[in-house]
């Protein structure tokens, strides 16, 4: 493909770039570098689908620019505040600076959305993640959030980015993000915990140390997770000798500091449930009483079905499996993990076959290879129990 070939897709690229908030001088400068690669990479291997791959690295050098921009603005801004600092002590002190990813993160939650589409336009957008992905922390269908994002997209087409969104926004894409990293096939947990570090740094708020506190007791666990040829190994399992303490004790340190401020929030609730685990030696000195209590505070303050998902599982751990099923009735068939953590429930409660039937259905709908292998592994065990 020659050059004028190439710049038959310069109208909708640079149309595609306007629509997601680029200026058009940067969007043109953008796609002009685009296709300058694409003269460069195309001869040795031409992609298979040319306007996404133009999309895709256009977009990167509009963020590139946009980062290097931000950086140049704030150094200057720093040189001012250091330059008035010096030159009297009623000068105001320099603004704490932030990364540029997380500057973004801001720019990209505008206050012209709503909330949920600020986080699913921020996640495709800066967060690197696939419309499926996000789709699937949402629990909606992929042509639900494609239609989402396009809709938000929609709005922010011509508005000014000078106005960032809100910390609870941002909050929540780190934790997306983070949920993708620690479960996902996308490696994006040291990204997340960097931001939301950067974040607790420069913004005192209980809720973004709760949520660094979560990031940091479920990442503390991140060597124990899998075995040697790669097998997930479920958290009662897990050699906890393996666990990182000293981020399991800066993890405790933050939370506790912010559950002081007595302002709870999803986060804050979050993190102490992952304490609890934490704090044991073993899987079996778990102290499920209080985490079932903690679960009560996180259904009042969201009401998410994940959310009760889990607490059937603490609360069969608390007060039996059929205590655990009871509550598991009152969560949608439809949830994700829902089969699983049935499967779990009545292989306790004594019932092997319907436990086999459910591990071999969850197996069927899980998010990730690892998770589907261990799936099969637990249906194959009861189906075929070792002779005696």
């Amino acid at each position: 493909m020659d050059e004028t070939e190439l710049r038959h897709f310069t109208p909708s690229v640079l149309s595609i770039l306007v629509r997601r908030g680029a200026d058009f001088a940067a969007a043109e400068d953008a796609v002009q570098d685009a296709l300058i690669e694409a003269l460069q990479v195309w001869p040795h291997g031409p992609p298979t689908e040319p306007k996404g791959w133009l999309v895709a690295v256009a977009w990167r050098r509009f963020l590139d620019a946009t980062r290097a921009d931000a950086a140049r603005r704030r150094r200057e801004r720093l040189a001012d505040a250091e330059h008035h600092t010096a030159s009297g002590p009623g000068a105001a002190a320099p603004t704490i600076a932030v990364d540029d990813t997380l500057h973004l993160y801001f720019l990209c939650a505008h206050p012209s959305l709503t909330p949920s589409s600020a986080v699913a336009l921020t996640l495709r957008a800066v967060g690197g993640l696939t419309t499926r992905q996000i789709a699937q922390a949402y629990l909606v269908p992929e042509s639900t959030m494609a239609q989402r994002i396009s809709r938000a997209k929609r709005t922010v087409s011509g508005v000014r980015f000078d106005r960032p969104g809100d910390v609870a926004t941002v909050l929540r894409v780190l934790y997306l993000v983070f949920n993708e990293g620690y479960s996902g096939d996308v490696d994006l947990v040291a990204e997340a915990i960097r931001l939301t570090r950067q974040l607790a740094a420069a913004i005192d708020h209980p809720e973004v140390q709760g949520l660094l506190a979560l990031m940091l007791l479920h990442h503390a666990r991140r060597d124990a997770r899998f075995s040697a040829d790669g097998r997930l190994i479920p958290l009662v399992d897990q050699d906890r000798s393996r666990w990182d303490t000293a981020a399991i004790t800066e993890g405790v340190d933050i939370l506790q500091a912010a559950l002081t401020r007595d302002r709870l929030g999803e986060f804050q609730a979050q993190a102490a449930i992952a304490a609890l685990h934490a704090d044991e030696p073993t899987a079996a000195e778990t102290d499920w009483v209080q985490i079932v209590e903690w679960y009560d505070e996180l259904t009042r303050l969201t009401d998410s079905p994940i959310v009760r998902l889990n607490r059937a599982v603490a609360v069969g751990e608390a007060d039996g499996p059929r205590a655990g099923l009871a509550a598991l009735t009152e969560v949608d068939g439809s949830v994700p993990r829902h089969a699983a953590v049935a499967a779990y429930l009545h292989e306790r409660d004594g019932d092997p076959a319907t436990a086999a039937r459910l591990y071999a259905e969850a197996a069927h709908h899980a998010p990730n290879l690892a998770e589907r292998e261990h799936l099969v592994r637990q249906a194959a065990r009861l189906s075929n129990p070792p002779s005696r």
